[in-house]
């Protein structure tokens, strides 16, 4: 009846979208606390797919879908959510220029995203081609994902500063992510068990940010 899947195996994914526009609307309200939790769990969300999709059988349409929407929902999710999160920060702490500042490298940081997920794409589907089923064991370059980690790390540099100089560390922050999203270097993958303290870390950033003043 309808164009797409909609079964179990994608259905997280599409949560994690959701939860992106959700995030993006409190940051243009000034809930910064909330716009973060939105991202934790984009990034929870994205955590858990994988090994969801995992536990059906499915044709090759349906694993060629979920790779494709996973990259679609993680542009939106880890792509454009942090950068309107940090531009509304800076607007909110500092106004003008740093929020001129934060939209620039905002647009920059969606951009290196795009970039980044396309090669990925494009590699990944050479990946399987010649080694079939087997999983991957790191990357070239930092996925977009840790951004969801990274950007509430850094919003608890509010527990030691304020105003414009907080606003400058998130901007800086975010050119950073950015950067590492297009440098090329290798990063070792995480499964299994060893998600299990990259979760635990992300509850202690999450309990952090909600003490930050």
């Amino acid at each position: 009846m309808f164009v797409g899947i909609y079964n179990y195996t994608v259905i997280i994914t599409y949560l994690s979208l959701i939860s992106a526009g959700m995030g993006m609307y409190f940051s243009a309200n000034g809930n910064f606390k909330a716009a973060l939790f939105c991202l934790l769990l984009s990034g929870l969300c994205d955590m858990i797919d994988g090994p969801v999709a995992r536990t059906r059988k499915r044709t090759e349409t349906e694993k060629k879908f979920g790779i494709q929407i996973d990259s679609l929902c993680d542009l939106v999710s880890f792509g454009i959510q942090p950068a309107v999160l940090v531009y509304f920060i800076a607007e909110y702490y500092s106004g003008s220029p740093v929020n001129i500042i934060a939209l620039i490298v905002g647009l920059t940081f969606a951009l290196c995203a795009v970039i980044r997920l396309a090669y990925f794409n494009v590699t990944e589907e050479e990946r399987q081609e010649k080694e079939g089923g087997k999983k991957r064991t790191g990357y070239q370059g930092l996925p977009v994902t840790n951004s969801a980690l990274i950007i509430p790390g850094l919003y608890n540099a509010r527990f030691f500063t304020d105003g414009s100089l907080f606003a400058m560390i998130m901007t800086i922050g975010l050119a950073i992510v950015a950067f590492l999203y297009v440098f090329n270097f290798k990063m070792f993958k995480l499964n299994g068990k060893k998600l299990i303290p990259v979760g635990i870390f992300g509850v202690a950033i999450l309990v952090a940010c909600f003490f930050t003043p």
